[in-house]
This record gives C-alpha cells, structure tokens and sequence, in this order.
C-alpha cells in the first residue's frame, strides 16, 4: 500500500510518520514544504520517501499524485496556527482552501481512488453557548478566525467531492492537540518557558490568559485514532477527535510548573492574549468512540514528555 501524508514534517504528521514506521509499512511519501521536523523524519530512515513541494502549486500536486497513485492520502498541509491566520489571512486560506481543493482535484484527474483522511479543526465550531457544551459534529459554525473559515471550506469542499465525485474522504474536527514537538499552543510554550528557566535563558515563565478551560489530546493518540478512521469510519461523515474532558489552562501551567527542577516565577504577558478567546471549548468525542477508539495517554504524562522534549531541545543553548 503506498501512503502518502501532506504536511508530514509538521507536528501531527511527524507523529503519523512515526506510526506507519512502528506498524512496518515501507511506501510512505511525506510531503514537506518547510523543515520543522526534517530531523525527525531522516532518522526514521529509508522507509519514509521525502517528497519536497508547496501544496499551493497545482502542477507539482498533480505530477505527484501521478506518480504515487497513492491507496492512502493522510492531508494534514495547512497554515494551522490561528494566531497566524490573522496576520497572514491570505497565506491561511490559500494554503487551506486551494490546497486542499488541489490534492482533491489531482486525485479526480488521475482516476484514483484513495481513502483521503482530511484534518480539520474544531477552530470551525467558533463561538459556543455554554448549553452546546460538549459540542457535537452538528454544531452550528461561528467561525472567529480567517483559520477557522479556511477549514470550514476545507471540511465542506471533502463534503462536496465526496457527494459529487463519491470520493472516499473522511473528515475530522481535531480539537487541541499537543505533546512533544509541538509549538506555539499553551502546554507547549509552557514546557518551553519552564526549560528555559532551568536552563538560565529566562528569568520567568510568562503566560497569558490562564481561565479558559480546553478540551486537550495527546497527539500519539490522536494518531492512533486516524488509523482507525480509515479502519472503520465512514467516507462522507465527519468525527470529532477529542478528550471529552475540559482543563483549564491555569492547571496545565501548574502541573508543568510542580514538574520543574528549580523554581519558577509565573508573569502574565499582555502580548500573548488572543483577540478573540472562547472560555470553554469541550468535544464530544462519542461518535468515533462507538468504533472502538478513545484517549488514552493522561494529561501529566503528555505534559512530562513534552517539558522533556524542550530539555533536551534546547540543551545545546543552555549557557
């Protein structure tokens, strides 16, 4: 089976690259346009095939689509960082919509027929009433992000060709994710920050709105939880991949904080407000536990291993 990941070099493909390695499979093409987990990706060896192309270019899709004829397609390529999306709107939807529209397109014209996982995100859900908590896969959108409408399109253009094309997409709303290699959410800027105070190169950990309450998975099981997406879920239906539970985000910092080797001052930092932050933001993760999956890395072990990543991550820049 030849399986092909767009945005394999990110955090969440970085970890699918990971899985497909330990499950024994040799054809798996990660496509990459930046570097951010290259190093990751070249120790796995040869059984992963680095394919170097910007998913915007619709001509280089195609002739890779063609010459791989991928049976799977894992398409995690996206601007995903909602911070980003308001500096860069314009990069965020290109990137998100056409992107998205060209593996789709190329898929069609090379007369395939892959199983296409789709990553999408409970950015789309937006705003939330307290009565629509744990929000489910039926929840009206309110998107209040260019990130969180450039996913909607990404979500309702898998919909569409499935319908019109009987493309075998199956779509999922990833609500927050985080473990090691990841960067720019809370769990990981906290472990971050704490690494380099006990490094010396900070003074402080500084944090910025810690009363919203998250709904976080570790991202070795949303993994997991993928697979068995193209295990056993259904081309045209879309599932939530959440914990089910809400945190708050001052409790995340203080268990990291508790995790430290020395001691640690917590500043708040106007800089790393949101524009726009919901208070409470919980999946409902029912529908695809009925097909066998659930979460089953806890918090404090996601946070240790993530605070052990920037250790060692920033070792060589200790003083």
């Amino acid at each position: 089976m030849k399986i092909l990941v767009t945005g394999g070099a990110g955090f969440i493909g970085s970890h699918i690259a990971d899985f497909l390695v330990e499950k024994g499979f040799e054809n798996v093409y990660v496509e990459y346009w930046s570097g951010e987990n290259l190093e990751n990706i070249r120790h796995l060896g040869g059984k992963i095939k680095l394919v170097k192309f910007d998913i915007r270019d619709s001509k280089k899709v195609k002739e890779v689509i063609s010459k791989i004829r991928p049976d799977l397609i894992f398409h995690l390529a996206a601007q995903s960082y909602v911070t980003v999306s308001w500096e860069k709107p314009r990069e965020t939807l290109e990137t998100n919509i056409f992107g998205t529209f060209n593996l789709i397109d190329s898929v069609i014209e090379e007369g395939i027929d892959p199983v296409i996982i789709s990553a999408c995100s409970s950015a789309e859900y937006g705003m939330t009433y307290e009565n629509e908590i744990p929000i489910k896969e039926t929840k009206k959108f309110r998107p209040i992000s260019p990130y969180a409408v450039s996913k909607i399109a990404q979500d309702m253009m898998s919909y569409q060709y499935h319908q019109s094309h009987g493309l075998k997409i199956i779509r999922t709303r990833i609500f927050n994710t985080t473990g090691p290699r990841k960067v720019y959410d809370a769990c990981s800027d906290f472990a971050k920050g704490i690494a380099e105070v006990e490094y010396g190169i900070s003074d402080c950990l500084r944090v910025g709105n810690l009363e919203g309450i998250r709904d976080i998975s570790d991202v070795r099981d949303v993994v997991k939880a993928l697979w068995l997406l193209y295990e056993k879920g259904k081309p045209g239906e879309v599932y939530n991949i959440c914990s089910g539970k809400g945190i708050k985000v001052g409790e995340l910092a203080k268990i990291l904080v508790k995790m430290a080797k020395t001691r640690v001052v917590v500043k708040r930092d106007e800089s790393k407000i949101r524009i726009i932050d919901d208070p409470l933001y919980i999946g409902d993760n029912s529908k695809i536990r009925a097909l066998g999956w659930k979460p089953e890395i806890p918090i404090e072990k996601t946070l240790l291993d993530t605070l052990n990543y920037w250790r060692e991550k920033l070792k060589v820049h200790s003083p």
